[in-house]
């Protein structure tokens, strides 16, 4: 059964830094896209990076240039490094994998349980 395990959330003054990290467990024939969302109380949920599995990123403009998303193939592990961290970064990030596991023929969508990031003024 895939999981995904995110860490590296915690409290941040602004401007300070954190490096996400999501692992997945569990067997795939292919991992397709792999990303970093996130959600806000009250807001809904937003991409905030994206990575192929040709390593083309995509980024939320709100996040262009402060956060970087990198992804190892051979651990299927993706990360978020944030730098440059605004107060109105402060969410829970969910990891997010587009893949296809050993046990299904099909591309499926796989979510972490999310981590805090919370970011002082």
């Amino acid at each position: 059964q895939v999981r995904l395990v995110e860490s590296g959330g915690g409290l941040v003054q602004a401007g300070g830094s954190l490096r996400l990290s999501c692992v997945t467990s569990g067997w795939f024939t292919v991992i397709d896209r792999m990303g970093w969302y996130r959600q806000a109380p009250g807001k809904q949920r937003e991409l905030v990076a994206s990575i192929t599995s040709g390593s083309r990123t995509n980024y939320a403009d709100s996040v262009k240039d402060r956060f970087t998303i990198s992804r190892d193939n051979a651990e299927n592990t993706v990360y978020l490094q944030m730098d440059n961290l605004k107060p109105e970064d402060t969410a829970v990030y969910y990891c997010n994998v587009v893949g296809v596991p050993s046990n299904y023929p099909l591309a499926r969508d796989y979510w972490g349980q999310g981590t805090q990031v919370t970011v002082s003024s």
